[in-house]
């Protein structure tokens, strides 16, 4: 029998994973993951994003059991995620944004009493936990109310509690803000990033709402055509395309553009010159001297940095591959 080690809590080494479809008469090879190595810490978050088809649902079937490698190996939480399946789902928490793990027809107060008995947590476990979960959630309101009548905002809450009820090692997020509202997704991840440091837990989060990745993620994986092309971080990801910062200043008085500052690409001005726009290049100047070159030119009165769209340097490094 393998024990769960106390190393990486993911780890994958050359992970491939093939389909066999029909083109027409014939039949083709599609290779969904290739050549996947990589390696998780404990209690780290990390951003595993990509372009649809890029693979990210076949790695989470994969780290999960779902799916067999064609070739490679993988563990996760020291187990063989399809040999120890049964292990594994005590070690591993998933919220998928597009399904549901809860009963439909029942309260959700039930739906956590049966995954309570489902997991084998007992009597003060779970009332401990539940409390615990139904408290930092703010369940309490809707406990009693069956999950078809829910909010989807308070169904992805309940969906959350569902999946982290037996304080899973692993949590495994597929779109948990998708269709929220803004003040649901800053709940959520709120409480994503409380239950990360109070627990330890290491968060996988797969998204295409970048600003989930941006407050809840210290790492990025980004995969293209199921192989890993990055991973660092999300300052780093920005470095390897070259992406711009610009710098929004507001000027004490109407000022003609500001053409000429060392270093920068003027992008516009608004209110009669006195709020104006400059791109700048992180590898070859600061925002520092950038300023210090505007205050010999006009009076600051405010301003911003802006960092660049991480959907635009995504969409920019995979132009670079094609």
């Amino acid at each position: 029998m393998i024990t769960p080690t106390i190393g990486p809590i993911i780890e994958t080494h050359d992970l491939g994973r093939d389909f066999r479809v029909r083109d027409g008469l014939r039949r083709r090879t599609v290779v969904a993951v290739d050549r996947l190595s990589i390696r998780v810490e404990p209690g780290e978050a990390v951003g595993y994003i990509g372009a649809n088809g890029a693979g990210k649902s076949t790695t989470i079937k994969l780290l999960t059991g779902i799916l067999m490698p064609t070739r490679g190996t993988v563990a996760t939480c020291g187990l063989r995620p399809m040999a120890d399946r049964r292990r594994l789902a005590r070690e591993v928490g998933v919220v998928f944004g597009q399904r549901t793990q809860l009963w439909w027809d029942l309260p959700v107060r039930d739906s956590l009493r049966l995954l309570a008995s489902i997991h084998a947590l007992g009597r003060v476990a779970e009332r401990e936990r539940t409390d615990e979960l139904v408290e930092r959630l703010e369940l309490a309101e809707f406990l009693g109310t069956p999950v078809r009548q829910l909010s989807l905002g308070q169904r992805m809450r309940a969906e959350v509690a569902a999946a982290l009820l037996h304080s899973p090692r692993l949590v495994i997020l597929d779109e948990p803000t998708i269709g929220l509202d803004v003040l649901s997704k800053q709940r959520l991840r709120e409480f994503l990033i409380a239950e990360r440091s109070r627990h330890g837990t290491t968060l996988l989060l797969t998204t295409h709402d970048m600003g989930d990745v941006e407050r809840l993620c210290d790492r990025i994986l980004l995969v293209d055509r199921g192989s890993l092309v990055y991973d660092g971080t999300l300052a780093g990801l920005s470095r390897t395309v070259g992406a711009e910062r610009v710098l929004v200043v507001d000027l004490a008085e109407p000022t003609p553009d500001l053409a000429d500052v060392p270093d920068t690409r003027h992008l516009g001005s608004e209110a009669g010159g006195m709020r104006q726009r400059l791109a700048f290049d992180p590898e070859s100047t600061t925002a520092a001297r950038v300023l210090a070159s505007l205050s010999d030119r006009a009076e600051l009165v405010d301003l911003a940095v802006e960092e660049p769209e991480i959907e635009e340097i995504v969409r920019r490094i995979y132009a670079s591959r094609r």
